[in-house]
C-alpha cells in the first residue's frame, strides 16, 4: 500500500506548516502497516524530515520530494544523485516572492515549490517566474503542477520511480500495489501501479490521468482505510 499525504490522508491547509494531523491517523497507519506485514509506504512531495516531524513517533517506509529521497523498509536511506539546486533558478523564485509576499516559496533542498494558495490571482505571475526558473535550471529539471503550487524539481525524481524501487524490496516484492493520491503530482504513481496490475485511487474531483477508482475526499479515504483494516483484522481472527 502506497499513500500520498496532503490532500489524501491530510486536509490541505493554507500553508504547508499549518496542516493538522488528526487524532487516530497515526494509529490507523500502524494498524495497516502491521496488517500488511510492513508493506506500507508514504509517498509524498514533502521531504522526509518534514514527514518525520509531522508524524512522529511513527516510523514507516517513506519516499519524499516526489521520490528524490526514500527510506526503505529496512531503514536504509536512498537519494537520487544530483548537484546543488541551480543558484540562478533559486534566485528567480526568491525574487518573485520578495516582489509578491503573498506567494510562498517552500525550500525542500533538491526542489523548490512556489505556492499561490494565499493569492490565487497571482497564478500567472507565479507561472511566469516558474517558467523562467526552469530555463535557468536546465534540462535536468522539470516543473510539476499541483493544487495552487508549481514545483521545480529534478526530472529523475518521480513517485513512479519510488514505488518501483519499493516493489523490488521486501516486504513489497511480489505484492499487488495500491496507490491513493489526489493531484496531478500523483499521476506517475497511478500509472506505475496500473502497470503492475494494482489499484489506483484518485481522491476528489480534480481531473487526473491514470486512476481507475475514486474516493470523494480525505474523510472518505480514512473511512475506506478504516474499513479495510477492520476487514483484515476480522480475517486474521
Amino acid at each position: 500500500m502506497f499513500l500520498d499525504i496532503d490532500g489524501t490522508l491530510l486536509e490541505i491547509a493554507p500553508t504547508p506548516e499549518t496542516v493538522i494531523v488528526p487524532a487516530g491517523l497515526r494509529e490507523l497507519l500502524v494498524r495497516l502497516y502491521d496488517l500488511a506485514h510492513g508493506a506500507l509506504a508514504l509517498i509524498s512531495g514533502r521531504s522526509l524530515v518534514q514527514l518525520d516531524r509531522m508524524l512522529a513517533p511513527l516510523k514507516v517506509p517513506m519516499a519524499g520530494v516526489h521520490g528524490f529521497e526514500r527510506r526503505g523498509a529496512d531503514g536504509t536511506a536512498h537519494h537520487e544523485s544530483g548537484s546543488a539546486f541551480p543558484a540562478g533558478a533559486r534566485e528567480r523564485l526568491t525574487r518573485v516572492v520578495r516582489e509578491h509576499p503573498q506567494l510562498l516559496l517552500e525550500d525542500k533542498g533538491p526542489a523548490l515549490a512556489l505556492h499561490y494558495r494565499l493569492a490565487p490571482d497571482l497564478q500567472r505571475i507565479a507561472r511566469h517566474a516558474a517558467d523562467e526558473a526552469l530555463q535557468l535550471a536546465g534540462r535536468n529539471y522539470v516543473l510539476l503542477d499541483g493544487k495552487m503550487v508549481i514545483e521545480l524539481k529534478p526530472a529523475a525524481a518521480t513517485k513512479s520511480g519510488a514505488i518501483e524501487a519499493f516493489l523490488r524490496e521486501p516486504p513489497f516484492v511480489g505484492r499487488v500495489p495500491i496507490f491513493i493520491g489526489d493531484d496531478r503530482t500523483d499521476e506517475a504513481g497511478f500509472e506505475c501501479v496500473n502497470r503492475h496490475g494494482g489499484l489506483s485511487i484518485q481522491v476528489g474531483a480534480t481531473p487526473i490521468r491514470g486512476a481507475t477508482y475514486c474516493l470523494a475526499d480525505v474523510a472518505a479515504v480514512r473511512a475506506w482505510l478504516e474499513a479495510l483494516a477492520r476487514q483484515a483484522e476480522g480475517v486474521r481472527r
